[in-house]
């Protein structure tokens, strides 16, 4: 990550804070207030209370993503596929491992982000282990409440593997061993949150889409290999059969989850770089939900490829809960196949579905509206969809239920909806135009 920050500096890309900010909200109210108005990461040179500086929203930028993958044509989800699906054999790269010393948990940024949080939390941390019986490594995000220099409460959502792999050594009485990465490559925070099988390797996939095989080294508290350059490792083990307090925490919908019984991480030991830079995302703004995309819209992309033709792109507009997916009509009927094909790949997270034609920009959710609005009559275009279970945390059934709309033009009469254009409009700057205005 060092190595990506410091370009993106050099670039004029980052917006530094030099004043010192209190961890404690202030640092999310800068965020937020400048995600508001620009792309931009930030980095906070100056944090209360720890010596390490802060960088965010250093994913919250869709061209920065396609950027980092490759993908020149602004198609993520293509590009991606393409990644995944490529089986040359990959270069080793020369081992070279930092200087890591030793730190605590004390020592890293004490962030707070929202009002009623239950207190500081560590929300970009990419979780380590292996499976209990192959040793297939996964790479998972999950929150984790700072309570003590040894000791750390992490919420596992059910459906995830890392979830598996705990319950699995619980059943045998074990503690399961993992390693908390912040600042690991951007490989690796890709691959975090791509959508592979359990019996996948998310680290092998973090190295096929660096084109490499990139440097590991071992743990020195437990018996695990971490991405060389990371910048802070956090090692330790999940506590068989034990369980206390965690949250209330703002979660990525906008909402307070309440206070739960999760998991309880020991704590074994902290290693940072020197100057490591520390990450900090801001649950629900648009670094997770960059983030959270990936993982919706790559996995709807593929399956929806495989078994439908003249799909273009999928995103997660406005919301990750938002499917749309953009497609070239090949029939009568199409988009409407799209639609019912595209609600049962994820049943978490598709809770609306759209399908629009190929000049509609689908990550500006104005533009999707407007096809809707302009294409499709209401009373045909949209279907309800009752009873159908949603996103598995939700015991008062408020996402049960499925929306899709066919926003597309009416197959039969395309040629009446060719969008005006003004010849120019794209390439043209207007400062050159404007005399002495803002």
């Amino acid at each position: 990550m060092r190595e990506y920050v410091e370009q993106l500096i050099e670039q004029g890309s980052f917006r530094i804070v030099e004043r010192e900010v209190d961890p404690r909200f202030e640092l999310a109210a800068v965020t937020v207030r400048s995600q508001a108005e620009s792309e931009a990461p930030l980095l906070f040179r100056k944090v209360k209370g720890s010596r390490l500086p802060v960088v965010t929203n250093l994913f919250g930028s869709r061209s920065r993503l396609c950027e980092l993958i490759g993908a020149a044509d602004g198609n993520f989800c293509r590009r991606w596929q393409e990644l995944l699906g490529a089986r040359e054999p990959l270069r080793d790269t020369p081992a070279r491992a930092p200087e890591h010393r030793e730190r605590r948990l004390c020592d890293l940024p004490q962030v707070a982000y929202f009002e009623k949080d239950a207190g500081s939390y560590i929300t970009a941390g990419i979780f380590l282990a292996k499976e209990p019986d192959s040793g297939v490594p996964n790479l998972s995000f999950h929150r984790a409440m700072t309570v003590s220099d040894t000791e750390l409460r992490v919420k596992l959502g059910r459906t995830h593997d890392l979830a598996k792999y705990q319950a699995k050594a619980e059943a045998r009485g074990q503690a399961l061993e993992a390693a908390i990465l912040l600042g690991p490559a951007p490989q690796y925070v890709l691959a975090a949150v791509a959508p592979l099988a359990y019996e996948e390797s998310e680290l092998d996939t973090a190295h096929r889409v660096a084109g490499r095989r990139m440097p590991m080294r071992r743990c020195r508290h437990i018996d695990l290999e971490v991405p060389a350059d990371t910048e802070i490792v956090i090692e330790g083990r999940f506590l068989p059969g034990l369980r206390r307090p965690e949250a209330p925490f703002g979660e990525f919908q906008g909402y307070y989850v309440p206070q739960v019984e999760s998991h309880v991480f020991e704590v074994l030991g902290v290693t940072a770089r020197e100057g490591a830079y520390y990450h900090a995302l801001v649950c629900g703004a648009p670094e997770d939900l960059r983030l959270l995309e990936i993982g919706g819209a790559t996995q709807i992309y593929r399956e929806l490829t495989q078994k439908l033709p003249g799909i273009i792109d999928v995103a997660c507009a406005p919301h990750v809960m938002s499917t749309v997916v953009k497609i070239e009509q090949q029939y009568e009927g199409h988009a409407r196949q799209v639609l019912l094909s595209a609600i049962g790949v994820n049943h978490d997270w598709s809770k609306s579905c759209i399908v629009v034609d190929e000049d509609v920009d689908i990550k500006n959710f104005d533009d999707v509206w407007w096809a809707f609005l302009t294409r499709a009559r209401p009373d045909e275009r949209v279907m309800v969809i009752p009873g159908v279970p949603g996103f598995w945390r939700d015991p008062m059934k408020d996402h049960w239920g499925r929306l899709a709309i066919d926003a597309t033009v009416p197959f039969e009469r395309r040629e009446q909806y060719l969008r005006k254009k003004i010849p120019g409009v794209d390439t043209l700057v207007l400062a050159d135009y404007l005399s002495g205005r803002k």
